[in-house]
């Protein structure tokens, strides 16, 4: 089944494809004249709001054109830190390209409580009804900015599972076993074809 990803970043598409083809999947970033559709980022305090209205935004950009018929696959998530009050959670994005990883850092240096989550949503569109799936990977927030993969706040996270290696330390199959976006999208794997009974 083709599923056509709705996002500018292509780290996600990659991650995406490595976790969804061996399930059946063909995974597509979505190019409308070759673009990246340009969403609005809806101002929300939950990250399902704002995976929900992107793929709203999504299906009506695709209706009339040769994609209204696709599965269309948005993603959302965020970093929510305990110390923080769940801080930056929806605002994940924006506050690493303002006050970057060593911001976040600099936050929490007098945190004795570094616990924190990465949560992410997958909404799809299919047959004409929304779907949505939610994966959560708990872990700490380091103390240093540590390893050379992954994207986003992976070097600043540490999940339970990594024996204490940050998400950019591990391999992308490692990654893919223990992250929210991989919790997330096998969800919605099965939403799209459910386990025969």
């Amino acid at each position: 089944m083709r599923v056509l990803f709705v996002t500018g970043n292509q780290n996600k598409v990659t991650e995406a494809s490595g976790i969804l083809s061996p399930l059946g999947f063909a995974i597509e970033q979505l190019l409308i004249g070759g673009q990246v559709p340009d969403l609005i980022e809806p101002q929300a305090e939950g990250i399902e709001e704002i995976a929900k209205s992107k793929l709203e935004q999504a299906v009506s950009l695709t209706m009339g054109t040769e994609f209204e018929n696709e599965v269309l696959l948005v993603e959302d998530s965020g970093l929510f830190i305990d110390s923080l009050s769940g801080f930056p959670g929806p605002y994940s994005s924006f506050v690493k390209e303002t006050i970057g990883l060593s911001g976040v850092l600099s936050l929490m240096s007098e945190e004795t409580d570094r616990g924190a989550e990465f949560r992410a949503v997958a909404a799809v569109s299919f047959r004409g009804s929304i779907l949505t799936s939610t994966g959560i990977c708990r872990g700490v927030i380091s103390e240093n900015i540590s390893g050379d993969f992954g994207f986003g706040y992976d070097p600043i996270f540490i999940p339970e599972e990594a024996n204490g290696r940050t998400c950019a330390q591990l391999s992308s199959h490692e990654k893919s076993a223990i992250s929210h976006r991989g919790f997330a999208l096998k969800g919605v794997s099965e939403l799209l074809n459910p386990p025969s009974k």
